[in-house]
């Protein structure tokens, strides 16, 4: 073989191999709706643009179990995960197992939503990057409202006699499987966030305050888990107490529900050829309470790189990837997801194809956040034993007051010597 032929074979081979600089990243993600097909979307177009390959670790769609195994990936040093996907309440517990992308990301900082970036920011330092943010809608039946000539509830008190308004006559009707209102009321995270929202939308707290003091045992608070758990059995199925997500959203898309609180993810999905109910809804701010308001859990995912990564550079130009204008923008006109740019809730493009971003930036803005800050790493602890006390209230197992007075001295010993 002639030195120039040996030269080309060599050149060959190395397109074939690919970049010498190329390197394979794994990021954790979990799966709720079509994360995943999403999530591929964006890091094949990546893939082609670096030279990188990127390997999905999947999840279950429950939060509470993704946390628990990120925790033990995380405290034994695990160097196969490069980035994490995380939920916005996590940063406190997880800062000192991830990369301060304080500097990597200055340039793009300025264009968040500052409330965002500063709750990822742990110590000065930012444990995380915004890929998206969330706040949930009510979701209603336009067209069963219109049947029956009730508008959009405005307070919970509203919601309950129109759910059960047409439920009842749905179901004399002939459709025995209509409920009125479907919402997340399993024992996990998701029912931290929805009962939240009722607590605080009657003027109840947020169960820990911002100062850290414990609130959460009051009447307010009592009277909004009294008002829910009157839901079960009459216009909630049995069945509710161990939805999550993904079931509340099978009802309410096979048509079967009235109302249905959720994140906005299902807005799209609803108007999927095989949705039952594509045309037939729309969406409003989750209801008030007594002499409250609206108020709907910050919610949003964000993403970070392990410390434990051998491959942080490119980790971190991953995240640059994920979380640009370009592919914020994508996953809005794709699945809804609320962008953390706020110039992108005008953008012409999204305002036509996906119009709940557009009318939630409002909703974003004066959204609740869960008591992650003021807890720190107890915040877990605390979470289980707020979403236990409303899943017991909620089943019948005592009363708010009970369960609230039980929840309040529980906290009270987990804060012994403050908060962690």
């Amino acid at each position: 073989m002639t030195l120039r032929n040996c030269l080309l074979a060599v050149a060959a081979a190395s397109l074939l191999a690919g970049p010498a600089y190329a390197v394979q990243l794994s990021i954790v993600s979990g799966s709720v709706g079509t994360d995943i097909q999403e999530l591929r979307g964006q890091l094949d177009e990546y893939e082609k643009q670096s030279g990188n390959t990127v390997k999905i670790v999947e999840m279950p769609a429950s939060t509470t179990d993704q946390f628990g195994q990120y925790r033990l990936w995380l405290s034994a040093g695990n160097s196969d995960i490069d980035v994490y996907r995380t939920d916005v309440i996590w940063a406190p517990q997880l800062a000192a197992d991830f990369v301060d992308l304080s500097q990597a990301m200055k340039d793009e900082i300025p264009k968040q939503i500052p409330s965002i970036i500063q709750s990822q920011t742990v110590n000065g330092k930012l444990v995380a990057f915004p890929m998206y943010t969330d706040a949930p809608a009510l979701y209603y039946r336009k067209d069963l409202l219109d049947k029956y000539g009730m508008k959009p509830p405005k307070t919970w008190a509203e919601l309950t006699e129109t759910a059960k308004t047409i439920q009842d006559k749905e179901r004399a009707a002939g459709n025995k499987q209509m409920n009125g209102f479907v919402f997340q009321g399993a024992p996990y995270e998701g029912l931290t966030c929805d009962a939240l929202e009722w607590v605080a939308s009657h003027g109840g707290g947020q169960i820990v305050a911002p100062n850290g003091d414990i609130t959460i045992n009051n009447p307010k608070a009592v009277a909004a888990l009294e008002q829910a758990k009157g839901w079960i059995g009459t216009i909630a199925p049995e069945g509710v107490l161990a939805y999550k997500e993904e079931e509340s959203r099978g009802v309410w898309q096979t048509g079967n529900a009235v109302f249905m609180r959720n994140w906005p993810y299902a807005y799209p999905l609803g108007e999927g050829k095989d949705s039952a109910v594509a045309g037939k809804f729309a969406v409003e701010p989750l209801p008030a309470g007594k002499d409250g308001k609206s108020a709907a859990c910050l919610g949003g995912w964000n993403l970070a790189v392990s410390k434990y990564s051998k491959h942080q550079k490119e980790a971190i130009d991953l995240v640059k990837f994920l979380t640009s204008e370009k592919a914020e923008k994508e996953r809005a006109l794709g699945a809804a997801r609320l962008p953390t740019i706020p110039s992108l809730y005008s953008d012409p493009d999204i305002v036509k194809r996906q119009p709940i971003v557009a009318k939630w930036k409002d909703v974003v803005a004066g959204a609740v956040p869960r008591p992650s800050a003021p807890t720190k790493k107890q915040y877990n602890e605390v979470s289980k034993d707020f979403w236990t006390a409303v899943n017991e209230t909620l089943a019948g197992r005592g009363s708010a007051k009970e369960n609230l007075t039980k929840l309040d001295h529980q906290l009270r010993r987990l804060k012994r010597g403050g908060w962690e």
